[in-house]
């Protein structure tokens, strides 16, 4: 076995482990047999006894694998220990013992997040000073705070509750927030701010953010302002409702939302556009990619899209040199070196597991809805007309629309292959699904780029001065009025489809027949990347 697919079964297990201890509590003795067990596993392997190497041939075993075999264990020891670890700190977290009490508390901390500003409120993230808990604390729109400013707050603390079907403490659970204050008392301690580099560099950021959505607010008019703020900028809190509700029913949401599989599929297609548009690979690698993480930085950093971005960073890495078939063992890492870091996000962080799931879906997938394409193609291109046909393009110009059309072609798959693999966690945690979507993916998202490009120079030059900004803004309202005539076209009664009280066997079947058919198929595609 070579040592990257040993890794690969490393990863595997440990997610394992930190799967099953989420399911099922393991006890402290099942615990210690497990870590007993892969030690054996590891000995024998060094000092090994000729019964059991006869005995594992009989099974057709190599004697040499015992040892993966054991560290694997060891591996899924790991993950129940340290999902085991992340609940102990979780239940004796000190602030959280204070939380559905009668008596009011005092506490003093600092604004670690810039504050999320609702139509009604504001949410505020304070890291409590001495301890590494963070309250979230909803505060009225006035007075304003800012990110790293001290403050004191009095009131009573709450443990998060499940309302509507929606476990929001699980929610806040994997972002380390285990209670939260309703519009307590507030006292600005102090708005001078020490600074280490990334407090430094974010805090510009959010001023820069808070400058250029100023600016865009002023030269366009609404609803074209808040449909541009949030494709430049993830930020739809200010969107209409029922304007969101356009988004969703059309499936073009993740456009003006920050989240993980969202932005796996910005990224993706970015680069495909950039090749439509004529650049090399290497060059649509480099943009993408700095453009993903300029992105992520201009959004805040928020931690959906920084999981998300390294998965898509790493992919078109594998995919820049050549190694699309260990790409995915590279994505099985990252997943579990986040889950290392956090094992909540497994479980309760939609955005990691979109972001996943939609890698790994442009991985195994999209081959295949390409070589389908393919062969739907091949046919036409090779009917022949009754009547010959009174013209024909010249040889160089079929060549360039054909190269476009593939690249069309590779911008359809993304968006399909990433939806087929995101299919069940969109419905399990949304209860609806957009039937439009694919058409309206490949409608919309091939001017993504272009707008966001023309918004963000809009907003800068409208900083300075409205008639520069008013000039980038002209081809911006073009494109947001086709925007909207797109939703407006495809928000039918009959473009979505709810689902309810869905069975988890129902999603674990989908995934096993999904996961079963996509080897099938790549084997009896396989032949035709040979070039057979």
């Amino acid at each position: 076995m070579t040592p990257s697919k040993a890794l690969f079964w490393f990863c595997i297990t440990f997610v394992s482990g930190i799967t099953v201890n989420s399911l099922v509590k393991i006890p402290q003795s099942f615990l210690w047999a497990f870590l007993l067990l892969g030690i054996m596993g590891i000995v024998l392997y060094f000092f090994p006894l000729n019964f059991l190497t006869d005995f594992l041939k009989r099974l057709n075993f190599s004697h040499g694998n015992l040892v993966i075999l054991g560290f694997c264990i060891l591996f899924f020891a790991l993950g129940i220990m340290r999902s085991q670890a992340a609940d102990f700190d979780v239940e004796n977290d000190p602030i959280k013992k204070l939380s559905n009490q009668k008596e009011t508390v005092t506490l003093t901390g600092q604004i670690v997040e810039a504050p999320n500003i609702r139509p009604t409120y504001q949410g505020l993230k304070v890291k409590i000073d001495g301890t590494q808990s963070v309250v979230l604390v909803y505060a009225n729109l006035y007075p304003t705070y800012n990110y790293l400013d001290k403050v004191k707050i009095t009131g009573n603390l709450e443990t998060p509750d499940v309302f509507d079907g929606f476990n929001y403490k699980n929610y806040l659970l994997k972002d380390g927030i285990y209670s939260l204050m309703t519009f307590p008392k507030i006292k600005l301690i102090s708005s001078s701010h020490k600074y280490n580099p990334f407090s430094f560099l974010y805090e510009k950021i959010l001023f820069a953010r808070s400058k250029l959505t100023e600016s865009i607010q002023r030269t366009f008019s609404f609803p074209e302002s808040t449909v541009l703020d949030g494709i430049v900028f993830g930020n739809n809190k200010q969107m209409p409702s029922d304007l969101k509700n356009k988004f969703s029913a059309t499936g073009l949401s993740h456009i003006t939302a920050v989240s993980g599989g969202n932005i796996v599929v910005l990224v993706f297609t970015l680069a495909y556009v950039l090749v439509f548009l004529g650049f090399w690979r290497g060059q649509a690698f480099y943009f993408s990619v700095g453009f993903v993480w300029f992105y992520v930085a201009l959004v805040g950093f928020p931690s959906s899209a920084i999981r998300a971005a390294i998965m898509a960073s790493i992919f078109l890495l594998a995919e820049k040199q050549g190694r699309q078939n260990t790409s995915s063992r590279t994505i099985v890492l990252a997943g579990a070196l986040m889950l290392l870091q956090n094992p909540f996000l497994l479980f309760y962080d939609v955005g990691f597991q979109l972001s996943f799931l939609a890698s790994m879906g442009i991985i195994h997938l999209k081959p295949l809805v390409d070589s389908f394409f393919l062969y739907v193609a091949l046919p036409l291109s090779n009917y022949k007309f009754k009547k010959p046909l009174k013209f024909s393009l010249p040889k160089k110009a079929g060549e360039f629309l054909e190269k476009r059309a593939k690249n069309l072609v590779d911008i359809v798959a993304v968006t399909l292959s990433a939806q087929i693999f995101t299919f069940p966690i969109i419905i399990y945690n949304f209860g609806m699904v957009s039937l439009v979507a694919p058409l309206t993916n490949l409608l919309i998202l091939p001017m993504i780029p272009v707008l966001m490009a023309l918004g963000l120079l809009a907003a800068l030059f409208g900083i300075f001065s409205w008639y520069l900004g008013w000039f980038f803004a002209l081809p911006c309202k073009a494109l947001i009025i086709y925007f909207l005539k797109v939703l407006d076209i495809f928000n039918q009664p009959w473009a979505t489809k709810s689902f309810e009280n869905v069975s988890w066997i129902v999603f674990l079947t989908y995934y096993v027949v999904l996961f079963l058919l996509t080897i099938f198929l790549k084997r009896k595609v396989k032949p035709r990347f040979l070039g057979y």
